[in-house]
């Protein structure tokens, strides 16, 4: 048997040489760039066949490609060539087994597969038969390839977070906003980090902005995704590429906690794509183009508007608090109910949904008559909330943060007009080098530096103008007597002709409402949702445009009560 084996393999049939098809590859770019691997790997190869007698009929290169799967362009063209009817070749040479596959039951699979064509694979290194005993090596051999493949990715893994933790990019291409810089070298390897890139990163803000304040031309309330996504094509502020937003590249921007300075490494399996649990998340500190707050409160704000946080019929209902307002002992919304009063009436009143839906064993529960619990919100944000005094003292921070905001704005406006003018500069050397005939223009790569040289001009001059329109459009400094007419205008507006409240104004100025208990109540919201209301209140959009960094909430816990 054994000799009928090796008469199989010499491919002594007749006198006629077997046709073999070389498949020669390495697992990273790196290792494809040296030159060394693949021509070591042919040069064997051909010295075997040689050896054989067989003749060479076809080459399949696969330069970076692992081997854990068969997602594999040449390896792929290399099977289906195989499987053709009649097959072109009746080998397949490799210098080791892993070069084909370091998953034992994927090879097996293709090994069987390309057998019942009449196609055979043979290693150079691992020259076995086809009796069992060989099938048996050759399936201990690769059970030992496929655990060493997995050995060596948990430890390149584990090398890698630890690259992240100390602050070093693992590469792959950046976030938009960001660009890769040498950070040094250690050994042969250079180490690179990111910094922020002041054309893009400046698209990102303008993102966060729009989705905290709206849009400040139309006095809009915070938008959405697609709402964000449409502003930015209608205006033709393109991507990092030159091409068109979309949602998800909108929604990952204001998700992603590397623009506050948390890059994350490992959060999803690379095979599957399965996010990993945060405890394997490795953190790589980058610098921040937003503040925590911001991020926190746009967090907040795409969970609100979430299909699966909040109803529709909570956001658009017709009650006042609905969708607003909480028990406090619980966390459970407060919902309309009604009842019939001693007179025989019919009262209406919010109660806790869970005390409602679990009873007393979910929630002691709180039940407050609509009437009662609205008026008591109205009144307390025109007595405390809108005061004049009491706004200068909950805005007196914000305020301030907002003119360090204008001030960091115009040192943007001056580095971005600093970048326009070099990228013009440089344009015009090389127009005066061509005109001097130093330049040959038959370079080819003379047509790309001129495109990009002019593309980071003219970005550079249209973000500039874009921050120059938002600095002036933040108007001049709140005074305590704007502040006066704003609260006068605001006060008026929370009340309609009929004596109703406006829905919408009172969600403005309080996000949340927290039912203590029939005698105390407490109200949360963001002072610079307070600012813009009150602003857009008085037809003084401006006010509030400028404003970059969020304080978490006021809340007036000892000021409210029922």
């Amino acid at each position: 048997m054994a000799r009928h084996a090796a008469e199989r393999n010499v491919g002594a049939v007749t006198g006629v040489a077997e046709r073999a098809a070389l498949y020669l590859r390495v697992s990273t770019g790196r290792q494809a760039d040296s030159d060394l691997s693949i021509p070591d790997q042919r040069r064997q190869i051909e010295n075997y066949c040689q050896a054989k007698g067989w003749e060479r009929v076809a080459e399949f290169i696969e330069p970076g490609n692992t081997a854990t799967d068969d997602r594999r362009p040449a390896f792929q063209a290399m099977i289906d060539a195989a499987l053709t009817k009649p097959a072109p070749f009746g080998v397949i040479i490799v210098h080791s087994f892993s070069r084909f596959f370091r998953d034992q039951f994927q090879f097996e699979f293709y090994v069987r597969k390309l057998a019942k064509n009449g196609v055979r694979l043979i290693s150079i290194t691992q020259d076995l038969g086809d009796d069992p005993m060989s099938v048996m090596m050759r399936q201990i051999m690769m059970l030992f390839d496929e655990y060493q493949s997995k050995e060596n990715a948990k430890h390149t893994l584990r090398a890698m977070k630890e690259n992240a933790r100390q602050g070093y990019w693992n590469g792959s291409r950046p976030p938009i906003g960001y660009r890769i810089v040498i950070a040094g070298q250690r050994g042969s390897k250079v180490k690179k980090k990111l910094e922020i890139d002041p054309i893009h990163a400046d698209t990102v803000r303008l993102i966060y902005r729009l989705a905290l304040t709206g849009d400040p031309q139309r006095n809009s309330s915070p938008m959405g995704i697609k709402s964000i996504t449409a502003y930015l094509n209608e205006r033709n502020i393109h991507t990092r590429d030159g091409g068109r937003w979309g949602i998800a590249s909108a929604h990952q921007i204001l998700t992603r906690t590397t623009y506050i300075g948390e890059h994350r490494f490992n959060t999803r399996d690379h095979k599957t794509r399965a996010p990993k649990p945060e405890a394997e998340h490795a953190i790589a500190q980058v610098p921040s183009i937003i503040t925590e707050a911001e991020f926190r409160a746009v967090q907040a704000n795409l969970k609100a508007r979430s299909p699966r946080w909040t109803p529709p019929r909570e956001v658009s209902g017709p009650t006042l608090l609905t969708g607003i307002c909480f028990c406090a002992s619980c966390g459970g919304a407060m919902t309309l109910r009604t009842g019939k009063g001693s007179s025989g009436g019919m009262y209406r009143y919010y109660a806790c949904s869970t005390a409602a839906r679990m009873g007393k064993t979910g929630c002691k529960g709180l039940a407050v008559r609509m009437d009662r619990l609205d008026r008591a919100v109205i009144d307390h944000l025109e007595r405390r909330i809108l005061d004049p005094e009491r706004l200068s003292i909950l805005l007196e921070q914000l305020l301030h943060r907002r003119e360090e905001w204008v001030e960091r704005r115009r040192s943007h406006i001056t580095e971005l007009n600093k970048r326009a003018t070099e990228a013009e500069a440089k344009l015009k050397r090389l127009y005066e080098a061509i005109e001097n005939g130093l330049i040959n223009m038959a370079d080819l790569s003379l047509k790309d530096r001129i495109a990009e040289l002019t593309a980071i001009r003219d970005q550079a001059q249209a973000d500039a103008e874009r921050a120059q329109a938002a600095v002036e459009r933040t108007g001049p400094k709140v005074t305590v007597e704007s502040l006066k007419h704003f609260s006068e205008v605001a006060r008026a507006k929370l009340r309609t002709e009929t004596g109703e409240y406006h829905r919408d104004h009172l969600r403005a100025l309080a996000q949340r409402i927290e039912v203590v208990s029939k005698s105390e109540i407490r109200l949360m919201g963001n002072k610079s949702d307070l600012l813009r209301t009150l602003a857009a209140a008085s037809s003084v959009g401006a006010a509030a445009n400028g404003v970059r960094s969020f304080v978490p909430k006021w809340r007036a816990r000892r000021d409210s009560n029922s």
